[in-house]
């Protein structure tokens, strides 16, 4: 099946977050599964205070961007195709943000 990234925008701190949208979060794989789709991965990033950006051959610290959402995670998903991926991607439980879809193109890696 394709492979999708679902990128979790959210203005709420991960401190901040109810319960039970961090219920919500944990709860995610089993509901996608149910829905015939599948969870490959899934990682929480942490604060945006805590980014480095290399630009130009520049090092820098704090986050590319300011935004009032921030980027807090991302996992990837197998879905029939863009409409079931976005289906699965609704059940994301949201504060105040969004999450973003995109497929995903398959590449191999030779070390």
């Amino acid at each position: 099946m394709p492979q999708y990234a679902v990128l979790i925008f959210e203005a709420v701190p991960p401190e901040n977050l109810p319960p039970e949208v961090m219920q919500g979060h944990m709860d995610l794989p089993g509901k996608i599964a149910e829905k015939g789709g599948r969870t490959i991965a899934g990682l929480a990033l942490d604060q945006p205070g805590t980014a480095t950006v290399i630009r130009g051959g520049l090092v820098t610290d704090g986050p590319f961007i300011e935004t009032k959402e921030a980027l807090g995670g991302v996992f990837v998903i197998e879905a029939r195709d863009l409409d079931h991926a976005l289906t699965l991607a609704a059940m994301t439980p949201i504060v105040e943000g969004c999450v973003e879809v995109r497929p995903l193109i398959g590449f191999e890696v030779v070390g």
